[in-house]
C-alpha cells in the first residue's frame, strides 16, 4: 500500500527527527567541551539573545516586565523577550559551566561569574550599526568594545594568562540579522535608497564578516552564526501585510542573506582558520511552522506532534498573539500554555521553541567546533 503523506511532509519529518529523538546527549556534549577545553560561551546579537543588556539603557526596547519571565526562575522578567530562557542559555547549560548567561551589564552580575561567559547582546541591534542607532541600543561595535572590558575584568580576576585562555577556547555566539531588515530596510527610508535588497544583504554579510575578524583580533577562535529566521512567518510581519500565510518575498530575503553567511563563514575559515558552525534557525522554525498544517493525517504524525509539543505556530501567546511585543505586551494576559506556542509574542519565540533552536546548534557544535 502506497502511503497518502506527501514527500514533503515525509522530507520535514526527516528534518525533526533528531530533534525528535532527542538525539542531544547532553553527556556526550559535556564530554566533547571538556577535551576539547570549551571554557564558557560568549554572546552577541539582538533580543534572540539579550538577558537584560537593554535594562541599562535609554531605550524602549526592553521586556523587564510581566508577562516576559513568567516561566523563568521565580517567575522573574530578566529582560529577555520571552517566558523563560533564550537557547544561548540553554547552550551554557548543555556545556555545562552555568544555567543561564548572564548580561554583562547588569549590576548585581558578581566577579565570579565572568569565566563562566556573560552576553553583550542588545535587543533591536543588528549586523547595520545604524539599525542599533535608530533605537538607541548597542550596536555591534559598542558590543565588541564591552569584550574588551570584560577581558580587562577577567585579567584581574584571574590572571592574564588565564583570562586569555578563557577567551580563546569560549564558544563565541552571534545571533542577528532580524532587526536590519524589519526595524531598517523595510521600515526606514534611509538603506532602500542605498541599497536593493540583494546589495543590503551582502553589506549586512561584509559587516559580519569585519566583525568575526575583529573577534578574532581579541582572541575568538571558535564562532557560531545563528540564522535569521523566516522573517515572513513573523506573525507580527503577517498582520502588517494583511497576510494569514507567511510572505514569501521577506522569506525569499531570509534564505538569501542566510545563504550569503554561509559563503563568508567559508571564507573566514579558509583565510583566518577560525572554527565554525552555522545554525539554521529558519529551518527549525519553518519546520515547526509547516509541520502542524502538513501533519495531521495520521496518527503516528499527531503522535509526533504531541511529542514536539508545539500546537499553535500563527500567533504568539502574549495578548492577541497577532501584533503586541515589548511594551504593548506589558500586563497583557498570556495563552495557558505557552509550551505548546512556536511564539511566546509577535516578534520572539517562547523557551520551547528556543529549546529546539539550541538543540540544532548543540548538534552543529559538535559536528563543526568540538568532534
Amino acid at each position: 500500500m502506497y502511503s497518502t503523506v506527501p514527500m514533503v511532509t515525509v522530507l520535514a519529518l526527516m528534518a525533526l527527527m533528531p530533534l525528535l529523538s532527542g538525539a542531544v546527549d547532553i553527556h556526550q556534549v559535556r564530554q566533547l567541551a571538556a577535551k576539547n577545553n570549551v571554557t564558557c560561551v560568549l554572546v552577541f546579537g539582538d533580543s534572540s539573545v539579550d538577558p537584560g543588556n537593554n535594562n541599562r539603557l535609554l531605550t524602549p526596547m526592553k521586556g523587564n516586565f510581566p508577562p516576559y519571565g513568567q516561566d523563568f526562575f521565580d517567575r522573574r522578567p530578566t529582560g529577555r523577550f520571552t517566558n523563560g530562557k533564550l537557547a544561548t542559555d540553554f547552550i551554557a547549560e548543555a556545556i555545562g559551566y552555568t544555567k543561564i548567561i548572564p548580561a554583562f551589564l547588569d549590576p548585581n552580575l558578581k566577579p565570579i561569574y565572568l569565566p563562566h561567559g556573560v552576553s553583550f547582546a542588545s535587543a533591536a541591534s543588528g549586523y547595520d550599526d545604524l539599525t542599533a542607532n535608530l533605537s538607541n541600543v548597542l550596536p555591534v561595535s559598542k558590543q565588541l568594545e564591552y569584550l574588551k572590558h570584560y577581558k580587562l575584568h577577567l585579567s584581574r580576576l584571574v590572571g592574564a594568562k588565564k583570562a586569555q585562555n578563557i577567551v580563546r577556547n569560549a564558544i563565541f555566539v552571534l545571533s542577528m540579522g532580524t532587526n536590519d531588515f524589519l526595524q531598517n530596510y523595510y521600515l526606514e527610508p534611509t538603506r532602500p535608497k542605498q541599497f536593493t535588497v540583494d546589495q543590503y544583504q551582502n553589506f549586512l554579510a561584509s559587516r559580519m564578516f569585519e566583525d568575526i575578524k575583529e573577534m578574532n583580533r581579541l582572541g575568538a577562535t571558535r564562532v557560531v552564526v545563528v540564522g535569521v529566521p523566516p522573517l515572513g512567518c513573523i506573525p507580527l510581519v503577517k498582520t502588517l501585510t494583511g497576510q494569514n500565510t507567511c510572505v514569501e518575498s521577506y522569506n525569499q530575503a531570509a534564505l538569501s542573506f542566510n545563504a550569503k553567511i554561509k559563503e563568508k563563514l567559508a571564507i573566514l575559515k579558509k583565510t583566518i582558520g577560525i572554527k565554525d558552525a552555522y545554525v539554521d534557525c529558519y529551518g527549525v522554525i519553518q519546520n515547526a511552522i509547516n509541520n502542524p498544517k502538513n501533519l495531521v493525517s495520521t496518527n503516528r504524525i499527531r503522535e509526533t506532534l504531541r511529542f514536539l509539543g508545539l500546537m499553535e505556530t500563527s500567533k504568539g501567546c502574549c495578548g492577541s498573539g497577532t501584533i503586541e511585543y515589548g511594551d504593548t505586551c506589558r500586563g497583557m494576559t498570556t495563552c495557558a500554555d505557552p509550551s505548546k506556542y512556536a511564539f511566546w509574542d509577535a516578534v520572539h519565540p517562547t523557551e520551547k521553541m528556543y529549546r529546539i533552536i539550541a538543540d540544532r546548534a548543540i548538534q552543529s557544535l559538535n559536528e563543526a567546533l568540538i568532534d
